[in-house]
Order: C-alpha cells, then structure tokens, then sequence
C-alpha cells in the first residue's frame, strides 16, 4: 500500500502576507517560526533582494495536522471562480436551525477580518446548508 503523502494548499495573490494572515484567523493557523539564522520574518525580508521582499508568506497548523497554506505573489489578478477552494467546516453534525446559527455566526466573525458573504445555500434534502463566501482577495470559500 502507498504512504499517505504530506500537501500543501497554495494560493496565487496579489499580497500574501495579508493573505495568509487573514486564513491564519479563519483557521487558527499560525505563522511558522522564521529561517534559522533570523530572529524575524522581517529580518529574513531584509535579506532577500528587493523584487523578492513580500513575494510569499505561509502559514501552519499549530497542531501539525492540517496542512500548511503558502501564499505566493502573482502578477495577474484573480478574473474567474476557483477551481479549488477550501470549505470551513463550522457545522458538521448540525442540521437544520442550529446549523444555519452555526454558519451565520462564523460569517459574521469572519466579515469582521474582510471576508465577503456571497450566498447562503439552504438544505435541500441531499445536501445541508452552506454558506458561499470570498476571503479578502475574492477567493472564493465555504462556510460548510
């Protein structure tokens, strides 16, 4: 049988330090330590020619389970919808009411940080409710 394998989750954006840090609050993802060498991450960006200064950011899962999310400048901005994107599972094992609470309180602490609410999509006796949603750079997620 094959190994399971370790991934990363990576994002084209326009700034990914504030990106990534936007995803560190939806998912309680925290910014890793920076290279050996470094006391800060600025300190490591100071090293670095300036074309290369903000050109990625990242972020982990404290627990270590959760793969990590690397954020990298691109120089074309977002035009269509994601072909992949992350669902928030905030209501697993909820239904009806109490899932539809559950999903509307993460989208209103996740509006707080500049997310944007774009559709709610009720149950429709296959799938339960979910709420469609854009992190701060129009990517597109779910609320689930």
């Amino acid at each position: 049988m094959a190994s399971i394998k370790q991934f990363q989750v990576t994002f084209d954006c326009a700034e990914p330090e504030r990106v990534a840090r936007f995803w560190c609050e939806v998912l309680g993802y925290v910014v890793p330590p920076p290279p050996k060498g470094f006391a800060t991450w600025d300190d490591f960006a100071r090293s670095l020619p300036p074309e290369r200064r903000g050109a990625a950011f990242a972020c982990i899962d404290p627990s270590g389970v959760g793969p990590r999310l690397f954020f990298q400048r691109v120089p074309e901005g977002k035009t269509v919808k994601n072909r992949l994107h992350l669902d928030v599972r905030v209501g697993t094992g909820l239904v009806g009411e109490e899932r539809l609470a559950a999903l509307e309180a993460e989208c209103t602490r996740l509006v707080a940080l500049g997310a944007v609410r774009v559709r709610l999509l009720l149950a429709d006796g296959v799938n339960e409710s979910c709420l469609t949603m854009q992190d701060v750079e129009g990517n597109e997620f779910c609320l689930d």
